[in-house]
């Protein structure tokens, strides 16, 4: 068996075909979206991915604007400027990148983005709102992982799911979105014993731990579906330096039916539903 690609260019491309014309139908109301970014510091990383979502923006209609800060900027600076996109009838979605410079408290920064323009979905409030099984918005990364079980018409109902890891970005969302799909879920982090035993037992299995290549063609069930959300860096080898997933690709994609791409799978899809976030928050301004 050679499993399916879940690709999340192609996916992505699809979909934000139908964003534009959205964008095109609000700004014909008067409403045109708009996303604001925010960076503070200078991590390599942190800037590729805003670069991308301005870009992803302009593909889109989507209107942004982005407010890059120094390393050792005060955060009463960056409380102020989200205070001041909250009043901002111009901008219908904020987002903060993360990490954020160790001085600042990133739960403090996030929790200061109105709700109504929380389109990461991290705020509390919106939290508990997924838990209730009632989201105001779905965190962008798990939302393009159930995304791609939409796509392949693949059934949750009834499944077993494994989620390793559980951050309040990635493995808690996701492991809430499984459960409200139906299936009976199963989270896994660094404290779980024989983690090979759960992840063989999953019909869905879902690697956001952070470790480069941890999830092993022998630790998959035969047919299984995997969604690798890690983005690591090799460091050594003749690879060093490539990116790759917390899956093991190459022995995974002998075991699953189906699996994401490391990169080009989930990556895209995250900065695709951020879009989608955008667009329904201005849809909600627009009918307000």
């Amino acid at each position: 068996m050679t499993a399916q690609l879940l690709d999340g260019v192609a996916l992505g491309q699809k979909l934000r075909a139908g964003f534009k014309l959205k964008a095109e139908e609000l700004a014909a109301q008067g409403v045109r979206p708009g996303l604001a970014v925010i960076l503070v510091g200078e991590d390599a990383a942190s800037q590729v991915y805003v670069r991308n979502k301005v870009n992803a923006c302009a593909q889109a209609g989507i209107h942004s604007e982005k407010y890059t800060y120094a390393p050792d900027v005060a955060p009463q600076v960056v409380f102020d400027k989200i205070a001041e996109l909250n009043a901002d009838p111009k901008i219908h979605g904020i987002l903060v990148q993360l990490p954020l410079p160790g001085h600042f408290d990133a739960d403090a920064v996030l929790e200061a983005i109105a709700p109504a323009k929380d389109v990461d979905g991290f705020r509390a409030e919106n939290v508990g709102a997924l838990m209730q099984g009632q989201p105001c918005f779905i965190p962008c990364t798990p939302y393009g992982a159930m995304k791609f079980f939409e796509e392949a018409g693949i059934s949750l109902k009834g499944k077993e799911a494994v989620v390793v890891g559980r951050s309040n970005i990635v493995g808690k969302p996701m492991a809430m979105l499984l459960m409200h799909a139906g299936a009976t879920v199963t989270v896994c982090h660094s404290q779980t014993r024989d983690l090979k035993a759960h992840c063989l037992r999953a019909d869905i299995l879902v690697a956001a731990i952070g470790k480069a290549k941890m999830i092993t063609g022998d630790m998959i069930k035969p047919g299984a579906v995997v969604i690798d959300v890690g983005i690591n860096r090799i460091q050594e080898g003749p690879d060093a330096g490539k990116l790759c997933g917390d899956v093991d690709f190459e022995s995974a994609r002998e075991v699953a039916s189906f699996i994401t791409p490391v990169p080009g799978g989930v990556g895209p899809m995250t900065i695709t539903m951020l879009l989608a976030n955008t667009l329904e928050s201005a849809e909600r301004a627009a009918s307000a």
